[in-house]
C-alpha cells in the first residue's frame, strides 16, 4: 500500500500506483458506432481513463472512479452510464 503524505496530496503520476476503480458505483460505456472521437471526454476525465483508438473512445476501468464528467462533456451522447456490479 503506498503511503500518503500529510493532506492526502499525491505527486504527478503517482494514482497510477493504485488501483482506484473499486471505487466507483456506476461505469462509463462508450457506444463506438456514435463516436466521433472528439477526445472531449479524455480531455476533461480527472483521472486520465479515456483515451481515444481507432474505433473511438476507450475507458480504462482500473482507475475510472465513475464519477461521470466523461458522460455529461460527449457532444453526442456517446457515453451511457450502468450500475457497477461488484
Amino acid at each position: 500500500m503506498m503511503e500518503l503524505p500529510l493532506g492526502g496530496v499525491c505527486g504527478a503520476g503517482e494514482s497510477k500506483k493504485l488501483e482506484t476503480g473499486k471505487w466507483r458505483a456506476f461505469r462509463p460505456v462508450v457506444d463506438k458506432a456514435m463516436c466521433v472521437k472528439c477526445g472531449r471526454c479524455a480531455d476533461f476525465c480527472p483521472d486520465s481513463c479515456m483515451e481515444i483508438g481507432p474505433d473511438g473512445a476507450e475507458v480504462n476501468l482500473y482507475y475510472c472512479k465513475g464519477c461521470m464528467i466523461c458522460m455529461r462533456e460527449c457532444p453526442v451522447n456517446a457515453i451511457s452510464k450502468e450500475v457497477e456490479v461488484k
